[in-house]
């Protein structure tokens, strides 16, 4: 959470420039329900990499995921990105956050075994946005 914070903070001080992209989602009173932060990767053409995705436990199953995910790759797409990497770990907990990348048309591209910790891989899906609808 200390991470989610810092990098949003890092954007509202430093908007574009800080190498972070963030949206959100409202609700009709101005509430957050959920945000998605993205950004350029260093050293890459066209590569961009999700950072974080979250929706509020009371909006998660009502599409709030799926409408930050398209505008962030809309947003990728904008910025002449073509490529989208998101990373997240192997564990049980994380297999609806699998489900719903698999669900958007993310393939898992790599697998780093025990990187967490033993039994906790790194998950690195990818999507390319240049030939995704």
């Amino acid at each position: 959470m200390d991470v989610a914070l810092e990098v949003v903070d890092e954007w509202i001080e430093g908007g574009e420039a800080s190498g972070y992209i963030t949206s959100v989602i409202e609700d009709s009173s101005g509430v957050v329900l959920g945000y998605v932060c993205y950004g350029p990767t260093p050293l890459t053409s066209g590569t961009f990499d999700l950072y974080w995705i979250a929706v509020d436990p009371t909006g998660q199953g009502k599409g709030f995921g799926q409408r930050l995910l398209a505008h962030a790759e809309a947003e990728v797409r904008k910025r002449g990105g073509r490529m989208l990497l998101i990373e997240t770990s192997s564990q049980d907990s994380y297999a609806s956050t699998i489900h719903f990348y698999e669900r958007a048309g993310y393939e898992l591209v790599a697998r780093i075994p025990g990187y967490y910790r033993p039994g906790d891989d790194k998950l690195v899906f990818a999507k390319n946005l240049r030939s995704a609808g």
